[in-house]
């Protein structure tokens, strides 16, 4: 207001100035209680304008001084409001940083300061409780949240996770379908409830669980579908070994809605496969095999190929499952399934020649078995025992590990179906659980007589190690390579002995891979 005033005021008396300069300043007079002024209109105005201003700013310096109180509670109004914001802030990092009783502490000065933010107050001090430790104060706090509709989830969402860290699932699961039915967006309640689902088993529910969120968009419908699969196949598996008509038939139609959903899912095929095959239909169950295996080859899936004709000699069946790894050849369990193959048909150069295709891969307990069945087929045995010594100290693979000790795939506890569940549904990675807990089922070692063969049927490479002739590489050092050479006998000596040193050492490497 005084800075619009000043500028009318300049303006003013710059057209007053102007005016007077020209020559007709005017005349101007005033007659007020006998009194008579006289000037010129030029003076006139510039005095006007002056008593303007001054009234203006004497108006403007009364009302400074009227308002100074308000102005100074609204000064510290302010400087409350920004310490508290800082407490806040300093509260809420204590929290990430787990300082519990630096927390509550600025939670309590927050408290005390912050008059316009009670909900982040009432999370700070939820929160602090939670980093120090106290359970039933974090409860409380969250209880009182529940009071305020904007703050309820919040509360409900506390509730569960101080429910969980004590064990209460039932009070758990309580508050997440409480929080579920009150929002549509609650991902963490729908998941809370899912896994509670998932926990024993229920898989109609969880079902039902992943097509309310896919309704209600928590979910995109590519995680739905994948989690629908698995769901379905983790039903069917609970049915198969039914001896119910009605369960098994029941059973077939999870797995082969679980196919419909993922062909490339192999727990759903193979179960689906299998039960087609009981029912007669063993062409429909080779198709589904196969289309899954041109889309993600899996062990499991050439082992349920393999055992859907049990009427047919081994060089044919030999030539069925190479025909199958050619549907797809490149990828790894392809170039493996021609090694089987060959092996399966009674041909072990052609396992051998397809084995070469192998040798960069990784020396897993899977590789070092195959590789040891193709030597052995090749009357290489002193060659398997090396890939079998190497072997026993190699890592697993996972994909493996889906095999039961009777060959079975995916024969899976409840707890395993619903691990698998999860990661797959999220994820679209098949897990294996035996092989996160580390158990051993099917051997991929083969199993081979102890001692080595006598020294007529020996491998070149025991040969050579005793005559002194130059050692053949072998997939693993069995303890020969740091023999020392042996030195030609002297002409006319005697006829050269075996080197015994080299003997022994080879006979320590055979204990080895035992």
């Amino acid at each position: 207001m005084t800075r619009v005033a000043f500028a009318l005021f300049l303006v003013a008396a710059v057209a007053v100035t102007v005016l007077a300069l020209t020559g007709e300043p005017g005349r101007a007079a005033l007659d007020w209680m006998g009194w008579r002024i006289e000037m010129t209109a030029a003076a006139a105005a510039l005095l006007t304008l002056f008593s303007a201003l001054a009234f203006t700013l004497l108006w403007r310096g009364v009302i400074w001084i009227v308002e100074a109180p308000r102005r100074a509670a609204r000064a510290r109004a302010e400087a409350k409001r920004k310490s508290a914001i800082e407490a806040l802030s300093r509260g809420f990092l204590a929290v990430a940083a787990g300082d519990g009783s630096e927390a509550r502490r600025l939670a309590q000065k927050s408290a005390e300061l912050a008059e316009d933010a009670p909900a982040l107050v009432r999370v700070l001090a939820a929160q602090a409780a939670e980093a120090a430790g106290d359970l039933t104060a974090a409860k409380n706090a969250y209880n009182a949240m529940l009071g305020f509709p904007e703050m309820r989830l919040a509360g409900l969402r506390g509730l569960m996770l101080a429910a969980q860290a004590e064990g209460d699932r039932l009070t758990a699961i309580r508050h997440a379908e409480t929080a579920y039915g009150l929002t549509r967006t609650a991902r963490w309640a729908w998941r809370a409830l899912l896994e509670a689902r998932l926990e024993v088993g229920d898989w109609a529910a969880a079902l039902d669980l992943v097509q309310g969120a896919l309704e209600r968009k928590i979910v995109s419908p590519v995680v739905a579908d994948r989690s629908r699969a698995a769901l379905l196949a983790a039903s069917a598996a609970s049915l198969e070994d039914s001896p119910e008509p009605k369960a098994r038939a029941q059973a077939l139609d999870f797995a082969t809605q679980s196919v419909k959903l993922k062909p490339d899912f192999a727990p759903g095929v193979v179960m689906a496969a299998r039960l087609l095959a009981d029912d007669g239909k063993v062409a429909k169950a080779g198709q589904l095999i196969e289309t899954a295996w041109k889309a993600e080859p899996h062990p499991a899936l050439w082992l349920a190929y393999r055992d859907l004709k049990t009427n047919e000699t081994p060089k044919a069946r030999g030539q069925r499952l190479a025909a199958l790894a050619a549907m797809k050849p490149e990828p790894r369990e392809s170039r493996i399934l021609r090694v089987e193959s060959a092996l399966i048909g009674g041909d072990p150069v052609a396992a051998r020649a397809a084995a070469r295709l192998l040798d960069a891969e990784a020396p897993t307990a899977r590789f070092a078995g195959l590789m040891a069945r193709v030597a052995a087929a090749n009357g290489e045995a002193d060659e398997a025992r090396a890939w079998i010594a190497r072997g026993v100290e190699a890592p697993q693979e996972p994909d493996w590990s889906d095999l039961d000790p009777e060959g079975r795939a995916f024969a899976y506890r409840p707890e395993d179906w619903a691990r698998l569940v999860g990661s797959y549904g999220e994820t679209g990675q098949l897990i294996h659980p035996r092989h996160e807990r580390r158990e051993r089922t099917m051997s991929d070692l083969p199993e081979l007589p102890s001692a080595y063969a006598d020294y007529a049927a020996s491998t070149p490479f025991i040969r050579a190690a005793e005559t002194g002739g130059a050692l053949m590489p072998v997939p693993d050092d069995p303890g020969v390579f740091d023999a020392p050479p042996i030195s030609d006998p002297p002409e006319g000596g005697p006829a050269p002995r075996r080197n015994s040193g080299a003997r022994r050492r080879l006979a320590s490497g055979s204990r080895a891979a035992k």
